[in-house]
């Protein structure tokens, strides 16, 4: 039976840059349905996937003799597995610059694949990045709906191709996910020699989702240097296991705290790392509000990579306590916004936006919330629900 195929959002942007650009280069987390998306709107173009060990090696031992036997138009997957065939690209598009879309390259390492991408494609490639399911996405096909329930739900399960749209059990998934992400991905990397203390060092962060992020202390605690925390880390970011939201000090003259704030890519891997048996236990949890505040996050960096949209996200916090969860950097204008896991709406909710207004100066500030209808607090003070978020975007 054919598994059903929901149309992602960065689809259009994608196809107009192919007919623009020789190279399209799409990044983001392992199994976020990547391949499948490029292979169902570029029907016409051969495959290859370096995941496969033969094929790979026969990458590596003759790139040249590699492309000629797989002609352009073609799709790459998991490009940096042998990044030396990035220069063999480059003389192929440069031997006729007049041909556009021949190459799509995927990669599931986005640092390392970036810096071969600017060192052997620059002006020759533009770059995407795909994270799970949006809500957007997923309201089409009513996968999700717009209650308290619902939103926890589809924390659960996750935004991952197999468990919200295919009905894989969460547990099932994350498990092996977990297990071929380990085996696979972090045991061709040198510094990690014990799998075993690098799954504690991903629960210890798994815990701290939503805080300042504090490498001492988790080092200490998981019995590990602090370089081979930040190198861990460091690894775990690359490959879009976990977002790092970096604090927002521009124009700013107040100190403000600069360690970053940890959040994973996809609530599910995270609900699964933290032993949460279903939805409803997780939502009555002692964290639900940071895996809240982690959902709406991970939803407004999607519209950002879906849209080829140019703000970036920061959160402010200084040191005499003012702090908002999200600062939306527009280069012209900010906007604010605080996540509230409450079903009402109290003037506490919005009170420090202006005390902060003064400090920031934002275009407008946001409460998202499980309050169900828009709701204009003061001038430039706005509520919106969850599912809504994206809304935010565009007032």
């Amino acid at each position: 039976m054919t598994k059903p195929y929901i149309h992602r959002s960065i689809e259009n942007d994608i196809l107009k840059r192919a007919k623009e650009f020789p190279v399209i280069v799409l990044t983001g987390p392992r199994q976020t349905g990547k391949s499948t998306m490029l292979q169902k709107i570029f029907p016409s173009y051969g495959y290859i996937s370096l995941d496969d060990p033969l094929t790979k090696n026969l990458a590596a031992q003759d790139p040249k003799l590699f492309l000629e036997n797989n002609p352009a138009p073609l799709i790459i997957d998991e490009i940096q597995y042998v990044p030396e065939l990035l220069s063999y690209l480059k003389i192929e598009v440069d031997s006729n610059r007049s041909l556009n879309g021949r190459y799509i390259l995927t990669g599931s390492q986005i640092f390392s694949l970036m810096a071969g991408i600017s060192e052997s494609l620059a002006g020759r490639a533009v770059l995407y990045e795909l994270l799970g399911f949006s809500f957007d996405e997923l309201f089409t096909k009513k996968l999700i709906n717009n209650t308290f329930a619902g939103c926890f739900q589809a924390i659960y399960k996750g935004f991952f191709p197999e468990t919200c749209v295919h009905n894989v059990d969460p547990t099932a998934f994350y498990s092996s996910y977990i297990q071929t992400y380990l085996e696979r991905d972090i045991r061709q990397i040198r510094s990690v020699h014990d799998l075993r203390l690098f799954q504690q060092f991903l629960e210890l962060l798994a815990a701290r989702v939503g805080s300042l992020l504090n490498l001492n202390e988790i080092s200490k605690e998981c019995g590990i240097s602090h370089t081979t925390a930040k190198n861990w880390l460091s690894l775990l970011e690359s490959t879009r296991i976990v977002y790092l939201l970096r604090p927002y000090y521009k124009n700013v003259s107040k100190r403000v705290i600069k360690s970053p704030k940890l959040y994973f890519t996809d609530t599910g891997l995270l609900a699964y790392i933290l032993k949460y048996p279903d939805a409803k236990i997780l939502s009555a949890g002692p964290i639900a509000g940071h895996l809240f505040e982690n959902i709406m996050i991970m939803e407004i960096l999607k519209y950002k990579f879906n849209a080829n949209m140019r703000y970036e996200l920061y959160f402010y916090r200084d040191s005499t306590h003012n702090e908002i969860d999200l600062v939306l950097d527009f280069g012209y204008a900010l906007k604010l916004i605080e996540f509230k896991s409450s079903k009402s709406v109290r003037t506490d909710h919005w009170k420090h936006f202006k005390q902060i207004s003064k400090i920031l100066k934002p275009q407008s500030s946001h409460i998202v919330s499980f309050f169900e209808k828009d709701l204009t607090l003061s001038p430039d003070i706005y509520c919106t629900p969850w599912w809504k978020i994206t809304d935010i975007l565009t007032r």
